[in-house]
């Protein structure tokens, strides 16, 4: 992480969509060197499924050596942006620097995207940006040393970032446009600048960089279905039921699994309540192929399971591809962001639960 230098002292940040991740990560780190924060960001109230609102938020600002000002923002209501940066500028003296952070995300296919997630993504992502920025701009250059910072991605034309999800390519790529025409139209007034943060995580892709495909970026031990493949056991094993009667899962003369079955049976072995508590999501698998069917991995219901059919309860994620490409992902062989943005592995429901499942798959490896 990088040192704090002191350099945002006094400075007065207004960040949208700072009540939690990203915004709230920069909010927190200006904090430090005594920075004043804005939050600008729609959450009052408690979200039933999401952490923070501006008011958890801006005590955490004020305990990392900040001061917190929230603001109730819903940046679809330009009213609502005006009123928050006028209350800013009284508050505290003026803007320093606007954080466009607010974002919507549909990963969706133009059939499969509903008109009111068009319109969320085009009025939050662009036309949100265009409008904050704009109502900020007079106080910005007003400012020893103004910015804008958009979090929005490099305009990249490879038509890979289109098919899957064309709205949100668009409406992301009309924030960086922000950018480029708001820093020829101030140029010498106010720096204007994009930030693409590299997430790192296999399931959350890196919209928009092009990479070289990386089958070496997990390792082939990384998920605990590989190692079971290379285990050659000649005696029978035995596990506890439910009821905790011993159950036999193999035996020397027993026919070998396949490989799909062999994976949800290291899963399954490797249940604990604390991953259950953890991630409280239930994943189905729709594969295709040889071994098609449907899997799932339960980790909401006490104890947790796994197995083939459908879930005992309804899915919070499913996830689609062949059975092939399926094995592959879960040895090594095929990176989980280059599934996903080539169209193998399609993924509808909660996105972030996805993101638990993996992170559980590569703890899980620990233990087998």
């Amino acid at each position: 992480m990088l040192p704090n230098t002191g350099k945002l002292a006094g400075c007065t940040l207004f960040i949208t969509g700072a009540s939690r991740g990203i915004g709230k990560a920069i909010a927190l780190k200006a904090a430090k060197d005594g920075a004043n924060i804005v939050i600008a960001a729609k959450t009052a109230e408690p979200h039933p499924t999401l952490p923070g609102t501006i008011y958890t938020a801006a005590a955490e600002i004020e305990a990392a050596g900040g001061k917190a000002l929230p603001c109730v923002v819903n940046v679809r209501e330009e009213q609502q942006i005006i009123n928050a940066v006028e209350k800013a500028v009284k508050t505290f003296g003026g803007i320093d620097i606007l954080v466009n952070n607010a974002s919507a995300i549909s990963l969706t296919g133009t059939l499969e995207t509903e008109t009111k997630k068009v319109n969320l993504m085009m009025d939050v992502n662009v036309r949100g940006t265009y409008l904050t920025s704009k109502t900020c701009l007079p106080h910005l250059r007003k400012s020893r040393n103004p910015h804008i910072l958009n979090l929005s991605p490099p305009m990249n034309l490879n038509p890979m970032w289109f098919k899957n999800h064309c709205a949100y390519t668009i409406s992301k790529y009309g924030m960086s446009m922000c950018v480029l025409g708001m820093a020829e139209e101030f140029r010498g007034e106010v720096a204007v600048n994009a930030l693409w943060p590299k997430t790192g995580h296999p399931l959350m892709p890196d919209f928009f960089l092009d990479a070289e495909a990386d089958t070496t970026a997990m390792k082939p031990e990384g998920y605990g279905a590989s190692q079971a493949f290379k285990e050659k056991k000649s005696s029978g094993s035995q596990r506890e039921g439910s009821d905790g009667a011993k159950v036999n899962t193999e035996s020397a003369s027993a026919k070998p699994l396949s490989p799909v079955a062999e994976t949800f049976r290291v899963i399954q072995g490797a249940m604990s309540e604390e991953y259950v508590k953890t991630t409280q999501g239930v994943f189905q698998f729709e594969l295709s192929g040889d071994e098609g069917g449907t899997w799932y991995i339960d980790l909401k219901t006490a104890g947790g399971s796994a197995g083939f059919g459908k879930p005992p309860v309804t899915a919070d994620v499913v996830m689609s591809m062949s059975s092939a490409d399926f094995v592959k992902m879960f040895t090594g062989k095929l990176k989980p962001t280059l599934a996903f943005m080539s169209g193998k592995l399609r993924i509808k429901g909660n996105m972030a639960l996805a993101i638990k499942l993996e992170k559980m798959l590569t703890q899980l490896n620990s233990k087998l």
